[in-house]
């Protein structure tokens, strides 16, 4: 078996005045699995425990996200999560505040049988 890759999906969040990369990144994820409604797994005739699902989120400060939190958004699958630097931080011009923009890259892949 041979782990096959059949879907990539997009997202991005923010937190607009609390500085909380975390919740930008659930944001993203939640806006990348919100996207699609396509049935993966029951199209390969898998179970969707069986989805193998690689989350690569970018933010400006990655030691800031809560791995756990983001895992616990996912209603179904295998979770991977690998937090790295990206995204973007933008100062407010009137305060001292900034938005956190986080952006999310999710890969849904199964363990399939490679074709002859």
């Amino acid at each position: 078996m041979a782990k096959t890759r059949v879907l990539v999906e997009f997202g991005m969040g923010t937190s607009l005045r609390r500085k909380d990369y975390t919740e930008a990144a659930l944001r993203a994820i939640k806006d990348a699995l919100w996207h699609n409604s396509i049935n993966m797994a029951e199209l390969f005739g898998f179970p969707k425990e069986a989805m193998i699902i690689d989350a690569e989120i970018g933010v400006q400060q990655p030691d800031q996200v809560d791995v756990e939190r983001l895992k616990a958004v996912f209603p179904y699958g295998q979770p991977n999560i690998t937090v790295t630097q990206g995204g973007l931080d933008v100062d407010k011009p009137d305060s001292e505040g900034r938005t956190v923009i986080a952006n999310a890259a999710l890969v849904v892949s199964f363990d399939i049988e490679p074709a002859q």
